[in-house]
């Protein structure tokens, strides 16, 4: 065959593959070749979207049993009450999780937990995980797909997911027999996390892998809103934040962030910060000392500085557990009595799976909690 006419064939195949409306996924060396890729919900997207009521769904770890497949997703997706009316629940969910949960040697995904700090393929995989067949966002596509032929909203659940802390190593650090460059590389380079400009190109990596992601995915009834900030305080990465913050504003994706009750805050300032939202946990559930007063004196803080707000409990929640319902209820009671229902969003902390676990027990208890808590939802 002519050479000429073979380069031609080469060059039109080249033209096709690249037209076919496949995405172009980051590989593990770096980008696309430093291709900016918009995608076609980013093209429309006029303003951040907001989530009213997101729940927190913990997964990606090799020490979770939870499987989030198309059943475990029901109790979240939509609701009958008592008398057999459905309505649509949660309108948004964050996956996330803090360690790989491997059993010898663990690597987190943020500072503060037990293990050395993840790497460059931890990162991917963690995506990954998200996006496997039948399970994380797959089994919620299924979920919602199969109600909404009942509910017919039209909505479509938002869907964040967790951005991880690029951690510094080396001398000076948490981490001083690891090396700076322990994460990987992009186009080439190993970062030094050291560098402040080498800890934003990495989470800029991640959000264009979790972005191209999705967009393979193809999903009918999920849209991508947002990131999540997993460190859940600002001391290791003030000066990094207002870069990963505009990568993600320059398409319209919410920055978010759920900071723990500290004695010393430095939740006062997440505006600053350049986080969208910031959900203030109270912390209230998991020390039984506590008294209510820390539910009413969290709700006048968020209020004072514009935050949103955290409900929280876990598998104790029920009877044969833990019996801390009336822990959840104290939540339900002191955001009603401060006006945060109608005020503030919502993010709901329930450890692994306690709202499934409370929506298939029998115990007339949590039949009646799981009934009171999905009407204080909706």
């Amino acid at each position: 065959m002519d050479v000429k006419y073979t380069i031609l064939i080469f060059i039109l195949a080249g033209f096709v593959a690249c037209s076919s409306g496949q995405p172009q996924l980051p590989d593990d060396n770096g980008g696309n070749g430093g291709e900016e890729t918009v995608y076609p919900w980013e093209k429309d997207r006029q303003e951040v979207i907001a989530v009213r009521d997101m729940v927190l769904i913990y997964g990606g770890g090799a020490h979770r049993n939870v499987v989030w497949d198309k059943r475990h997703f029901v109790p979240y997706v939509s609701y009958r009450d008592k008398e057999g009316v459905e309505e649509d629940l949660f309108d948004g969910f964050l996956f996330l999780e803090y360690s790989n949960g491997d059993a010898g040697a663990p690597r987190i995904f943020a500072t503060g937990y037990y293990g050395e700090p993840a790497r460059k393929t931890d990162w991917k995989a963690l995506a990954d995980y998200y996006f496997k067949p039948g399970i994380a966002l797959a089994g919620l596509e299924a979920c919602v797909a199969e109600a909404e032929q009942r509910l017919q909203t039209g909505k479509k659940r938002k869907i964040v997911i967790v951005l991880p802390e690029p951690i510094t190593a080396g001398a000076n650090s948490n981490y001083p027999t690891l090396p700076a460059n322990y994460w990987g590389e992009i186009d080439g380079s190993m970062l030094d996390f050291t560098r402040d400009s080498d800890r934003i190109t990495a989470c800029k990596w991640y959000v264009d892998y979790v972005r191209a992601r999705f967009d393979e995915a193809g999903f009918q009834h999920l849209e991508l809103t947002g990131f999540y900030w997993l460190a859940e305080e600002s001391v290791h990465t003030k000066t990094i934040l207002a870069g990963v913050a505009a990568h993600l504003n320059r398409w319209k994706y919410s920055f978010n962030w759920i900071p723990y009750w500290k004695e010393t805050p430095d939740y006062y300032e997440w505006k600053t910060l350049k986080f969208t939202y910031a959900y203030l946990q109270p912390n209230y559930f998991f020390n039984e000392a506590l008294p209510y007063s820390r539910l009413t004196q969290a709700c006048s803080v968020v209020k004072q500085y514009d935050m949103d707000i955290e409900l929280e409990f876990d598998e104790r929640v029920l009877v044969g557990v833990g019996n801390r319902g009336n822990r959840l209820r104290d939540y339900m009671r002191a955001f009603d009595e401060n006006h945060l229902t109608t005020s503030k969003r919502m993010a709901y902390y329930q450890g692994n799976d306690a709202i499934f676990l409370l929506s298939q027990s029998t115990a007339a208890e949590d039949v009646e909690l799981f009934h009171e808590f999905c009407d204080f939802v909706k």
